[in-house]
């Protein structure tokens, strides 16, 4: 890993995208890039949603020129239609990073929470908090959305510094 890697997180959703720069530097506390959510209008029919969403993410792709998208995986705990549009959703995210030649890794749930907790298990709350932590700020970041793309892109610089330093057991991502 070069000095300074861009990380752009994405947090799916059929409503709302959260994402998340940083720029990650072994041995540093990684900095805050940009933060936020795309929220396409619902008014819209869901095939407009998807290319709103795909926009906007090739818009920040192309703006913030991160070395890698990390994306998290489909959650299946819901429900099978819900599911489906999250990974509609993430389809269009990873084809946005695809076209603008940014390579996508993808991370569980469960590994993000544990990367940035400690714990795999970890409430939505105590994930927001820790990122504020990591990132040294007073409060987590607004909405909640773009505090999980910060996790996921805090999650896969901590899996490149595990990975640096050979102490990384199993899957790096997918």
């Amino acid at each position: 890993m070069r000095e300074g890697c861009r990380i752009l997180g994405i947090d799916p959703g059929s409503r709302v995208v959260g994402y998340g720069a940083i720029s990650y530097t072994p041995g540093a506390r990684p900095e805050i890039l940009a933060a936020g959510a795309i929220r396409p209008p619902e008014s819209l029919p869901f095939p407009e949603r998807l290319r709103a969403i795909r926009d906007g993410l090739a818009g920040l792709i192309r703006e913030h020129r991160p070395d890698v998208v990390a994306i998290e995986e489909v959650f299946y705990g819901k429900s099978f239609q819900s599911a489906l549009r999250i990974g509609e959703s993430r389809g269009v995210a990873i084809l946005a990073a695809a076209e603008l030649g940014v390579p996508v890794v993808e991370y569980s749930a469960a590994l993000i929470k544990k990367a940035v907790t400690g714990n795999g298990r970890a409430s939505k709350p105590q994930v927001q908090a820790m990122v504020a932590r990591l990132l040294g700020l007073g409060v987590p970041p607004e909405p909640a959305d773009a505090a999980d793309a910060l996790a996921i892109s805090l999650c896969h610089g901590h899996r490149l510094r595990f990975a640096r330093s050979g102490r990384l057991g199993g899957k790096e991502g997918r």
